[in-house]
């Protein structure tokens, strides 16, 4: 089940990302660290209603924020649509425990669906230019890759942006 995250939740929304950051650190993936996604931006996702968790069985194994508000690094992006209505997806993860079952798959309909039924004109988002399965992901759900963008207190490496027209 998907649904809308809970303040009571934080703590097992943490777990998650940091489960993820350190699985990917492992594979030399460095995308997310201790700083980031943090409690103010789990907490301000949730404030916002834009923080989504899937649950299994009683237990939180993945999350993914949906926004639609446009951050200034997005700018710079030549998109394939206006920027305006628009659907962000940030920070999606999948528990490495649950990962390779079909749930960040999951995810993505559920943001897919979402857009539809609110009638954004496309699906935007990023992801790290050395995480190349999230690449191959993305671009088998059929989203283009238009550009680049930096997070230097991230990594010193691009993020590839990515758009779906619906």
């Amino acid at each position: 089940m998907i649904r809308n995250a809970e303040f009571s939740e934080i703590e097992n929304i943490l777990n998650i990302t940091q489960a993820c950051a350190r699985n990917l650190i492992s594979k030399n993936i460095h995308q997310w660290h201790a700083n980031y996604p943090n409690k103010t931006i789990i907490e301000q996702d949730i404030t916002s209603h834009n923080l989504y968790v899937l649950e299994l069985n009683g237990r939180l194994i993945g999350c993914v924020t949906l926004s639609s508000k446009l951050d200034a690094v997005y700018k710079t992006v030549s998109w394939l649509t206006p920027n305006y209505n628009n659907l962000y997806v940030h920070r999606l993860a999948v528990h490495p425990d649950f990962q390779g079952q079909g749930w960040a798959q999951k995810l993505m309909n559920f943001a897919e669906n979402y857009a539809q039924k609110h009638q954004f004109t496309s699906i935007r988002l990023d992801t790290f230019s050395k995480n190349i399965k999230n690449q191959k992901f993305y671009e088998l759900r059929g989203y283009k890759k238009l550009g680049s963008i930096f997070f230097p207190k991230q990594s010193e490496h691009p993020f590839y942006c990515y758009e779906f027209v619906l």
